[in-house]
């Protein structure tokens, strides 16, 4: 699979695209990113032949959804409208509008809840039809099949309003939109599918809880397995839509193998993901806001560990890992083992500098630890103490200074009130502390056994002063509204050094490929997608500060050895190393826009096209 050179042209003029996503206008996973961050690539290829189609939940469609109004829709020509319309005559909810993203692409979404009345028959004809039994009392699964009903009927409408030789393309993503497919294969509808699995279900459940998943693959009993984990529905599902499409997909090499073993069907082709790396590129500024964020961090490491001890800013490494808690798959056990092993490094080494490394996921939790908000608290009192100081020694030493007759520098000091000396002295003493700086910044519904806080524990990864790898556990995502950091997870990553994230389940890996569209080098795994792609695709990669770590075929401790070594070897980089290496971060990005990849997605249709 080579990097294509240039955007694909658009496909002939008698196709229509219709894109189903679960996702569309509604942020709950990560193909939200997928969709979203590929509509500008997809719309200036097939400009106003293309609209995507998603479920209407009012509060999420809320910020992201423009509808039209009805003289607008009553406007429109295009088969799009007229097949809502045609539903709204028939008294279904549904809504035409734009999506408020880049590229602002045309957008119809159903609610689900309006064939919850039908659902004992839809229920019914998935059983009788499919082999497709529905639990009762599962709201998901339900709003998925009732979406999946109604998804069916616009479709069918649509292709109805087709003037041939105009034809259609349905492209549904995952198995929550997938259950409109073989009913549409049934009833014959005039349409050419292609359906993408991003990640198989049942392989995800398997990988978190078989540390062998890829050598016990091949002899997996998927019907067995889906019924263990209670999620037999949902693999029926996936495994309907991946039989009935024309053509089936999946997002990496590595998933194939799972889609073979646990879907029973070769994909037809492998469609890797993307960004608008445009939203990224900041021209020069790209260093500029490295360090405007940067300090930022400043800001809170000062606050989070200063209280405790201090130590140099300036020789201090900023490191994190982010995405969903799975400890196993996402490879945080890995990160940790390599962590411990580089912090026993540095110890030995004589070395200046220290590593922060933070860990940014989503865990149940009660609250901020009060302990981190008065720091930080407390820490703006000092702030704004010496700011006040800094104004009345700057107003009177001007004066003097104009004043004077002497050259000399006068005493500063007896140029502070004894107020500010006192305010100055009271908040420091108030401040300062003998514990140890906490491991994580909140608390935890369940901190006694959370993997992460286990590890640190037993490997005494605590933050003691003499520890040069320090730990920052953030069970939270960063946001703009967080009192501890205050700014988008984009500035936040812009901030740091290098991105580690050496999955061992990851069927492509969106964390690495941001790091990478910012500036910021990243290490990820050849178990990933994203991981596997650059080692086929991008020369010299790490030339580019891109960094594979070996896992397949390899033990624990030989893994955890290699990304050791590239930790080391990255804190043994210099400024003016590590500024290069952002540079040809930075410059190599534009390899995984989606204005490139997108020449994939127009193959697999032209192959639907093809199909009857």
């Amino acid at each position: 699979m080579q990097v294509p050179a240039a955007a694909p042209a658009p496909l002939a003029p008698d196709a229509l695209l219709v894109e189903v996503a679960w996702e569309v206008c509604n942020q709950v996973g990560g193909i939200y990113t997928v969709i979203r961050s590929k509509v500008p690539a997809t719309v200036q290829g097939w400009e106003d032949r293309y609209c995507l189609l998603g479920p209407y939940f009012a509060q999420q469609a809320q910020s992201e959804f423009e509808p039209y109004d009805d003289y607008q829709l009553s406007t429109l020509s295009d088969p799009f409208a007229g097949a809502v319309r045609e539903m709204r005559k028939l008294g279904y909810d549904v809504h035409l509008g734009v999506w408020l993203v880049t590229g602002r692409p045309r957008v119809v979404l159903i609610n689900p809840y309006q064939a919850y009345p039908q659902l004992g028959q839809i229920k019914s004809d998935l059983w009788h039809h499919h082999g497709i039994p529905t639990p009762d009392h599962d709201d998901l699964l339900h709003q998925v099949e009732a979406f999946g009903h109604l998804a069916k009927i616009y479709l069918q409408t649509l292709a109805a309003e087709v003037v041939p030789p105009q034809r259609v393309v349905a492209h549904f993503h995952e198995w929550m939109t997938g259950v409109a497919i073989p009913a549409l294969r049934r009833e014959q509808t005039p349409l050419h599918i292609v359906f993408t699995t991003h990640a198989t279900l049942l392989g995800r459940y398997l990988a978190m809880n078989d540390p062998n998943f890829y050598e016990h693959l091949m002899l997996v009993d998927w019907e067995a397995e889906a019924k263990r984990f209670n999620i037999e529905t949902a693999v029926r599902i996936e495994r309907a839509a991946a039989h009935g499409s024309h053509v089936f997909t999946t997002v990496s090499e590595l998933t194939v193998r799972e889609c073979i073993y646990l879907l029973d069907r070769i994909p037809d082709a492998v469609l890797p993901n993307g960004l608008n790396i445009e939203r990224f590129v900041a021209l020069h500024e790209f260093q500029n806001l490295h360090q405007q964020y940067k300090a930022k961090i400043h800001e809170f490491v000062m606050a989070h560990f200063f209280q405790s001890y201090s130590f140099d800013l300036d020789k201090t490494l900023y490191l994190f890992t982010s995405g969903r808690y799975e400890y196993h798959n996402k490879g945080f056990d890995l990160t940790l083992e390599a962590l411990a092993r580089l912090n026993y490094r540095l110890q030995q080494s004589g070395l200046e500098g220290n590593v922060v490394m933070f860990f940014i996921t989503k865990r149940p939790f009660h609250s901020i630890n009060p302990q981190v908000l008065q720091s930080r608290a407390i820490l703006e009192e000092v702030q704004e103490t010496c700011e006040a100081i800094e104004r009345q020694v700057g107003e009177r030493l001007f004066y003097a200074a104009a004043a004077s007759q002497d050259h000399r520098l006068p005493d500063l000091s007896s140029m502070v009130d004894d107020y500010w000396k006192l305010r100055y002295r009271r908040t420091l003493q108030s401040w300062k502390t003998t514990n140890l700086p906490p491991v994580i910044t909140h608390n935890l519904v369940d901190d006694a056994n959370d993997d992460i806080l286990n590890f640190v524990r037993g490997a005494n990864l605590v933050n003691n002063r003499h520890d040069r790898v320090k730990i920052v556990y953030h069970p939270d995502f960063v946001s703009p509204t967080s009192p501890l950091f205050g700014m988008e997870y984009g500035q936040f990553v812009r901030g740091c050094h290098l991105g580690i994230f050496p999955s061992y389940y990851e069927p492509w890996g969106y964390t690495p490929l941001e790091c990478v569209a910012r500036g910021v080098p990243a290490i990820t795994s050849d178990l990933s997608g994203f991981g596997d792609y650059v080692m086929q695709n991008v020369p010299q990669h790490e030339d580019k500060g891109i960094f594979v770590v070996q896992r397949q075929e390899k033990s624990f401790d030989e893994s955890a050895e290699e990304l050791t070594e590239m930790l080391w070897q990255f804190v043994l980089l210099n400024r003016r190393e590590r500024i290069m290496q952002r540079n040809n971060v930075e410059s190599n990005a534009e390899i995984f826009d989606w204005k490139n990849l997108r020449v994939y997605y127009d193959r697999a249709y032209t192959l639907a096209l093809e199909r009857q």
